[in-house]
């Protein structure tokens, strides 16, 4: 007689991408902790980051340029220096720094460091996404 394979046993793929989501939940919950400027931080290097998504972008070579990521860095920089948020979450010491850092026309060291840590790990996700992706398919 025949025997019969039981439904879950059959199909067993929903369990890879349980996975996966189990990934994003993980991700999204760590995010979550993230310090309040972070948080502020985050959208636009997100926003970003997606703009530099496509086929054959320097963000998916082997060895990335980091001029080219510094330069990515910048823009995002440029962009939330002067939010008030961040201003206001940055102490007198560091506001002050700043104060120097601008008049030689140089970045806030601590604010700069966060900005391109996030882009690093941002840059990493979308790396892994891509090769779980190709990996996937092939």
């Amino acid at each position: 007689m025949e025997k019969h394979v039981p439904y879950y046993m059959a199909y067993p793929m929903p369990l890879q991408f349980d996975d996966e989501r189990i990934e994003k939940r993980d991700l999204e919950y760590l995010k979550s902790m993230y310090p309040s400027t972070a948080k502020i931080i985050l959208p636009y290097v997100e926003e970003e980051c997606e703009k530099m998504e496509y086929e054959g972008s320097m963000i998916y070579d082997e060895y990335p340029d980091r001029l080219q990521i510094r330069l990515l860095c910048g823009k995002i920089y440029d962009k939330v220096k002067d939010l008030p948020v961040v201003r206001d979450k940055m102490t007198e010491e560091t506001e002050g720094m700043a104060q120097a850092f601008k008049e030689r026309k140089k970045r806030d060291g601590h604010l700069w460091d966060l900005v391109e840590v996030l882009v690093f790990q941002e840059l990493f996700r979308k790396r892994c996404a891509k090769r779980k992706c190709r990996r996937r398919y092939f």
